[in-house]
This record gives C-alpha cells, sequence and structure tokens, in this order.
C-alpha cells in the first residue's frame, strides 16, 4: 500500500478513488516485463550453450570426417600411432592399435600401412595381440604391405609389434631392442622390524600373498615366479625369429635376446631393423606417395567427459598386484 501521495507518478497522484488500481495494475504490468526479459536472456543463454557444445563436438568429430572424406578420394599411406606405453586403457592399446590396422585394411585406396611406433614397451598380452592381429591381416591381404617406423625407441613390446610388420625403419639414433620380460617389485621386511611394526597377514591358500612386500622372500615362490617370466620370456624370442626371420645375425650378437637396446644404425646392422628413414621418407620412397592419413582411432567426446572412471578405477586395482612388462 502506498502511504504518501506526493512520492506517486503524476498521472496518479491525484485524490481519485481509482488511484490505488492505477498503482496496482503498473506493478503488474513491470513485473510481466521483467518476466518476459528474463525468459528472452535465458533462451539466449541456452542457444549460446547449445552453439558452444556443437563447436565443440564439431572440433572433436572433424579428424574422422576430414580423414573419411579425404581417404575416398585418392591413393594413400595409411598411418597408425603406436606411442606410449602398450597397456589396457592408454592410446596405444591394442584395442584402439587393431581399430585401426581394420579400418585401414578396409580401404580399398590404401597402398600400404606404417605403424609410427614410439614405445618403451608395456604388457605381454597386448602386444602380442597386436602382433597376432598384423599376422592374420598379412595372410589375408598379402599385397598389403605394412611397414614400422621408430621413432625415438621402439623397445620390449614396442619392437614385439613392430617384428610382425613386413619391415622396420629406424633413424640411426633410435633405441629398438630390450627383448626381455620384466617384473619388479620392493621388500620392506626390515624396515617393519626397525620400526617395530609387526606385519599381520591372513590367507587362504599357501601362496595367495605370493611377492608380499612386507613378508621375507619364499624361494619356492620366487621359483616359479622365474618361471612364468621365462615362457613369456620365449614366447617373445619366437615371435621375433618368426617375424624377422634370417634376417636376425644372432651369432653376431649373442645376447640379441638378453633384453640389451640398441642404436637404430646397430639394429640395421643385426638385423633388428631394416634400414633408416621418417614417416614421410618411407612413405615417399616405398609407396610412391605423400598423401597420409592417419586411422589411428581418435577418443570419443563422450569418453573425455566421463574421464574414463570405470577404467580408472580399474587400472587403480590392478596397478597394486605385480604383473609381468615389457619395458
Amino acid at each position: 500500500m502506498v502511504e504518501n501521495k506526493q512520492d506517486l507518478p503524476e498521472d496518479i497522484a491525484e485524490n481519485s478513488p481509482g488511484w490505488e488500481k492505477s498503482v496496482l495494475e503498473k506493478l503488474a504490468f513491470a513485473a510481466i516485463d521483467e518476466q518476459k526479459a528474463a525468459r528472452r536472456w535465458g533462451i539466449f543463454f541456452k542457444l549460446l550453450t547449445f552453439a558452444y557444445l556443437a563447436v565443440v563436438l564439431g572440433i572433436a568429430i572433424y579428424p574422422k570426417f576430414k580423414e573419411d572424406i579425404e581417404s575416398g578420394t585418392s591413393e594413400h599411406v595409411a598411418i597408425i600411432d603406436v606411442l606410449g606405453q602398450i597397456v589396457e586403457g592408454e592410446a596405444a592399446s591394442a584395442d584402439v592399435v587393431i581399430e585401426g590396422l581394420r579400418d585401414a585394411a578396409k580401404d580399398k585406396n590404401v597402398k600400404g600401412i606404417i605403424l609410427n611406433i614410439n614405445s618403451p614397451g608395456g604388457s605381454p598380452v597386448q602386444s602380442a595381440y597386436i602382433y597376432d592381429e598384423i599376422r592374420r591381416l598379412k595372410a589375408k591381404h598379402p599385397q598389403l604391405p605394412i611397414y614400422s617406423v621408430v621413432g625415438d625407441m621402439c623397445a620390449s613390446g614396442g619392437y614385439y609389434v613392430a617384428s610382425a610388420t613386413d619391415k622396420i625403419f629406424v633413424n640411426q639414433a633410435s633405441i629398438i631392442g630390450s627383448i626381455g620380460v620384466i617384473m619388479n617389485g620392493f621388500g620392506f621386511t626390515n624396515v617393519l622390524d626397525k620400526l617395530g611394526v609387526e606385519r599381520r597377514l591372513l590367507t587362504a591358500g599357501a601362496h595367495k600373498a605370493m611377492l608380499d612386500p612386507f613378508s621375507p622372500v619364499n624361494q619356492q615362490e620366487s621359483k616359479h615366479m622365474q618361471s612364468l617370466l621365462d615362457q613369456v620370456h620365449q614366447q617373445f624370442i619366437g615371435a621375433v625369429r618368426e617375424g624377422r626371420g634370417k634376417r636376425l645375425k644372432e651369432t653376431e650378437a649373442p645376447e640379441m635376446f638378453s633384453g640389451l637396446i640398441w642404436t637404430g644404425t646397430e639394429g640395421v646392422r643385426l638385423g633388428l631393423a631394416d634400414d633408416f628413414g621418417s614417416v614421410d621418407s618411407v612413405a615417399r620412397d616405398q609407396f610412391g606417395t605423400e598423401e597420409k592419413v592417419n586411422f589411428t582411432p581418435q577418443e570419443r567426446l563422450i569418453d573425455r567427459l566421463a574421464g574414463k572412471f570405470g577404467a580408472s578405477f580399474g587400472h587403480a586395482i590392478a596397478s597394486r598386484l605385480p604383473v609381468p612388462a615389457m619395458q
């Protein structure tokens, strides 16, 4: 209720019986105008948010869309990146690399495939999956060349993968080899004793706590684990010999499968690699084209937004368990 008529606008400050009604009408219309303005701004910000999401989505799918367009226009070389550790859930996992290989093999305009490798190794299982898929594709498409081009490093599991390809190209300073298997851990038994901490461990199964870092070394368990590592090592050696064949000069390097590494220059001399080259030079000199299309699957936007919570949780649990690795 308005108490002082002098504060009212001149058109309703008169001593008329309907002046209060006029005030209420003006207040009601003002409220309606404010609601309309609020709705307009709400629509504007919603449209702005939609446009932003559309731009982000466009950026996410453009590389793949662009590659799909390019791959159907002319002959080209398919590039598949094997960068970083070859482990599940990472950019160089078997799922990612195999998907890229299969997509490239289906493209009729692909003159050949180049694996762009820069990896210190990783899981022997993931590496073996990729190795087997390369061999399968080679048997299915015998006229399709599959080469490896090494950047800084192609060691252990990375070399496992490369050995399945037709040829391996390196830089003179590249590091290759490390044909071995490793499993490591720590022992804190003496530390606990010095701190006066008593280890209390309950298990069902005599060897369930095998390789527990807070317990003394069990020779039987160590012998068993060494046997497992030796088996995986022999699988690795067999795969390299099958892939490289008579090109390997084992007599000149008796320790070729000991886990040692070599430069690209030494690798070519020993038959671990075939020649020198980069992705560009191999595409140009071996396939006669400078047209390249990267077939490496791109991470989906939804995976990025979700943060791969499930995979991260699984890796957090798995990271606490000792597993063999080709590193």
